[in-house]
This record gives structure tokens, sequence and C-alpha cells, in this order.
């Protein structure tokens, strides 16, 4: 009877120690996170990051389709093709010229071209007390013809051509006789501007009218550099040209 009591009693306590080991075992394994090396990894060594198809790299810039990169062949837009349009074309290398060819074009509603040069005019260039600059080898020159930078297509819709442009020894700059041999100026009405010191205009009015013998010649005329709004109004009113 002892024996039996004494089996019992021990194989109990061998199903209890063995409960416990177990539970002490699963409670260890679920303390232990599930793929956490892993994710060590992963973090430690992340993916190369490439752009996506739809969101290109901010860093490299490109022109948009809209809005292409600007060319210096620019010409001047075509409001319609009737004509009737006015122009002002105008070289100004010191900024005066330009002055004034925009308050023109501030009284006229005009269309402005800014004759630019090619290679454009430094100081040096434009030092006229050195008989080898730039400016004074092109004027002592009938046949130089500096290059402009651009061109005007659409020409043809104007039927009124203002040429503005500062004196070089007495004359037009070379680069405006450029200029006038670039179109037909057929049938135009013409009129030319200088700005100046003291230098007449009529030397270059008579150069420019060789140039289109077959335009519409009107009196050209010198303003100051401290030329008024209301003088440049004045000016355009005694040429009587009728606004498109």
């Amino acid at each position: 009877m002892k024996k039996a009591l004494s089996l019992i009693l021990t194989l109990l306590l061998t199903l209890f120690l063995g409960a416990c080991t177990e539970n002490i075992t699963s409670e260890q394994n679920s303390s232990t996170p599930i793929g956490t090396s892993e994710e060590i990894t992963v973090t430690a060594n992340p993916p190369a990051q490439t752009a996506s198809p739809s969101e290109p790299d901010s860093s490299v810039q490109t022109a948009s389709p809209s809005e292409p990169a600007p060319s210096q062949e620019e010409t001047l837009p075509t409001e319609d093709e009737e004509g009737g349009k006015i122009l002002i074309a105008y070289f100004s290398a010191t900024g005066t010229t330009k002055k004034i060819a925009e308050q023109l074009a501030e009284v006229t509603g005009a269309d402005l071209f800014e004759i630019v040069p090619e290679e454009p005019y430094s100081s040096e260039d434009l030092n006229y007390n050195d008989d080898d600059c730039r400016a004074n080898q092109e004027q002592s020159d009938e046949t130089s013809r500096p290059a402009i930078v651009g061109r005007i297509e659409n020409m043809d819709s104007y039927e009124v051509v203002l040429i503005g442009h500062p004196i070089w020894w007495g004359k037009e700059p070379r680069i405006i006789d450029t200029f006038m041999e670039s179109y037909d100026f057929s049938g135009k009405t013409m009129v030319n501007f200088c700005t100046s010191g003291g230098s007449g205009v009529s030397t270059s009015t008579s150069n420019l009218k060789a140039f289109a013998p077959n335009a519409n010649w009107l009196d050209g005329h010198r303003f100051n550099a401290n030329a008024s709004l209301n003088d440049i109004q004045a000016w355009f009113d005694s040429l009587n040209i009728e606004l498109p």
C-alpha cells in the first residue's frame, strides 16, 4: 500500500515539474521580438533612393515645355498681318538713345526692337580719344558692318519705321548701316532720330536714305539726353503720322 502511494506521489511530482518547465520555456520564447535581427539589418543598410518616374530629380533643372529656353534669335510678335503698325528700331551703346526710344514707344504704342551688336561694345571700344579704338576704326571704314543679334521676321507688317541711334563722328554708327541693309523698306514711311550733345542728324538722314531710296522719308530729329516726354510727343505729333 505504501509503495503504491509512493509511486503515485512520484508520478504527480514528475508531471508537476514538467508543466512548470514548459511554461518557463514558453514565456522566454514569447519575450524575444520576432525578426529583430532583420529589422536592424534593413535600418543599417537602407536601399538606394531613386527618383520616381513621375517626379524628376529636382537637382536637374530643365526648361518647361510651355516655357522654352530663350533664344538670341528673337523676333517681334505679330499682332496682325494687315500692316499699319509702327516699329521703333534703335541702337544704344550707353543707354541714352534707349531712354528716348522707350519714351517714344510710350507715346506711340509702337513695337520696340533693340539693335544689339553680336560683339558688345566695351568702354575701351568707345574711347574716342584713342584713334585705334573699335568705334573709331569702324567709323573710318565705310565697308564696316558690325553683326547684329536677332532679326525681325515680320518687317512686312510695319508701315512706319523709326530708326534711333547716337551720333559717332557726325553720323550714324556703322551697325545702323548693317540694320538698313538687312531689310527692304520700300513703300514704308521712315524717319530717324538721334541723341547728341551738339552734332546734327542731317548727315545721318542722308546716309540712311541711300539705303532705302524707295521709302517715304520724313525729316530726322536730334534729341538731347534730357528730352522730356512732352518734347518727344510734340515732335511725333509734328510728323502727322496716322497711328494704326
